[in-house]
């Protein structure tokens, strides 16, 4: 029987990572005194995309433009190609509609793994059908994980709201100065979830991790397939920042992880302090671009810190009783 994990809560307010360090203080004088503003550093990840889908490196600080709400921001912090070490939630649609594919996503799935920890990295493995299921804790322990792929087993439903809110909440808990992602295999048909749409959009951006999706199709045409499923996965990822790949054929996937891998070595971290500062709990849009005009992948909003305290409310799965 699955071990299935307590859905812990869905994100309902703020989106933004309170940093406790550095911060700048912007103050205003009054009359009866002196008002203190302190405004978190924002910091963005982005991968830059060529025109042939590779991963561009080697890009400088000035090469970067970012804004918020439309406003240019001054950018104080920037690290070219990252090494941070990078937290992972790699997780896997095992419902029955993925049955007959199944083997062959675990093997694709291990080797993933094998190619993108790290020294300092941590993954851990979920299963979701109609239930979530952490098989492995975050860990570089590669063995371990490739064995927790081999016991996804296939179920019923498909889960992919309450498997993005629970696979955020994990990141979320992980230490901060480190990187983010998801990686989710699926046919994208959201047949099973208590949460819902917005509470998985919120989740993933609240998580500061990039999103990336695997869609498998059973069928090209799409009156024979959830496009809604696949529709809120492309909305996500377009709030939360990373890629969707479409998968047709089976044999492409293997090249699609080797892509996911490639990006996630070639980030830019980029930090700025909003300015105007932002009202407290306000949704934030943000904009990067760089000069060259390439692609780039990034978090696309945030909420200011600020914001009501309880981020979360609980919620569980029914009861089968």
């Amino acid at each position: 029987m699955k071990r299935q994990i307590a859905v812990a809560g869905v994100v309902l307010a703020f989106l933004c990572r309170a940093i406790p360090w550095p911060s700048r203080a912007a103050a205003e004088q009054r009359q009866n005194g002196e008002i203190r503003v302190e405004t978190n550093l924002v910091e963005i990840l982005a991968s830059v995309i060529d025109a042939h889908g590779r991963p561009v490196a080697d890009l400088t600080q000035d090469q970067f433009t970012i804004f918020e709400e439309g406003a240019p921001q001054k950018i104080e912090r920037f690290e070219a190609e990252t090494n941070r070490p990078l937290d992972l939630a790699l997780m896997v649609d095992s419902s029955a509609s993925t049955f007959k594919d199944l083997k062959f996503e675990s093997e694709a799935a291990a080797r993933f793994v094998r190619q993108v920890v790290r020294p300092g990295d941590r993954l851990s493995v979920f299963e979701f059908d109609e239930d979530v299921t952490q098989l492995a804790k975050f860990s570089d322990n590669v063995p371990e994980l490739e064995s927790a792929l081999k016991k996804i087993t296939p179920g019923a439903g498909t889960s992919i709201y309450d498997a993005l809110v629970l696979g955020s909440n994990a990141l979320k808990k992980r230490p901060t100065g480190r990187r983010r992602a998801i990686v989710l295999v699926t046919d994208a048909g959201e047949t099973t979830s208590v949460a819902h749409f917005e509470d998985a959009r919120r989740a993933a951006i609240n998580s500061e991790a990039l999103l990336y999706s695997i869609i498998i199709r059973p069928v090209k045409n799409e009156n024979g397939r959830n496009t809604a499923g696949e529709h809120a996965l492309i909305t996500i990822m377009d709030s939360a920042g990373g890629a969707i790949f479409i998968l047709d054929d089976l044999g492409q996937i293997n090249s699609m992880f080797d892509q996911i891998n490639r990006e996630l070595r070639t980030q830019y971290l980029l930090g700025y302090y909003p300015n105007p500062v932002p009202p407290p709990g306000s949704y934030r849009r943000v904009d990067v671009q760089v000069k060259n005009g390439d692609t780039v992948h990034f978090r696309k909003g945030y909420f200011a810190a600020g914001g009501p305290a309880d981020g979360f409310r609980p919620f569980q799965k029914p009861s089968e009783d």
